[in-house]
């Protein structure tokens, strides 16, 4: 039964979730404030977070960025904002999904749904030599670089192992996001240039004159053994 942390300071909203959810088949907690969350993702491990963006004692976008400091979980943000770079900003900090409210609680379990089914454990992708300039430890899920761990994200651990599969193949931009398990439609597109740019910061990091990663204009990316 998957366990779903519920962070949202108003109960009527938080009662509508427990509901939805637990008739979905899952287990909950809630809580009101960002700080008693944090300190309880530190000691127990849940299987996604949904987050209200506007807390009392803190911003769900500060939770989140302090939470993928020591955590890969799911999160899923409420919002009573619509812009654009609200959303963006959520994506790029490391959010699965966005919900604007007022919501239905119905739509909330089948994105939590669908959620947990692309984040779910599945079978590694190919495993390119490891006599080479990359190291992937598909079960630790790591990869090293010239010997040295990179502290990858869990979407930026399966970009690379993508990449490194095929090595020379361009991938398109939905092809990528299908190896993330995300629907093409979902509007994510360009959020994988940010995955992109993070992975290029933390390889440089290590050979900053290497450029493993190779962009195709209007095509999408590709690893080149060449260049790194």
């Amino acid at each position: 039964m998957p366990h779903i942390l519920i962070v949202e300071d108003e109960s009527s909203i938080a009662d509508t979730l427990i509901y939805a959810l637990e008739a979905d088949g899952n287990a909950t907690t809630w809580l009101s404030l960002g700080g008693p969350a944090l300190e309880l993702l530190r000691q127990q491990p849940v299987d996604l977070v949904i987050l209200d963006v506007g807390l009392p004692d803190t911003s769900g976008f500060e939770l989140c960025k302090a939470l993928r400091r020591f955590s890969e979980v799911p999160v899923l943000f409420l919002t009573a904002r619509n812009a654009e770079i609200d959303r963006v900003v959520g994506l790029e900090i490391g959010a699965d999904d966005y919900v604007v409210k007022p919501f239905s609680p119905r739509e909330v379990a089948a994105r939590v749904r669908a959620i947990l089914k692309r984040t779910a454990p599945r079978s590694a992708a190919p495993v390119p030599a490891t006599d080479g300039p990359f190291q992937v430890d598909a079960e630790r899920v790591r990869i090293h670089y010239q010997g040295q761990p990179l502290g990858l994200t869990r979407h930026e651990f399966r970009l690379l192992q993508t990449l490194l599969a095929q090595p020379e193949r361009v991938f398109s931009r939905e092809q990528l996001l299908d190896a993330l398990g995300v629907a093409a439609d979902a509007g994510y597109e360009r959020n994988i240039d940010s995955h992109i740019k993070s992975l290029r910061a933390k390889l440089r990091q290590v050979a900053p004159s290497a450029e493993p990663i190779q962009t195709h204009r209007g095509l999408g990316y590709s690893y080149s053994p060449d260049h790194a």
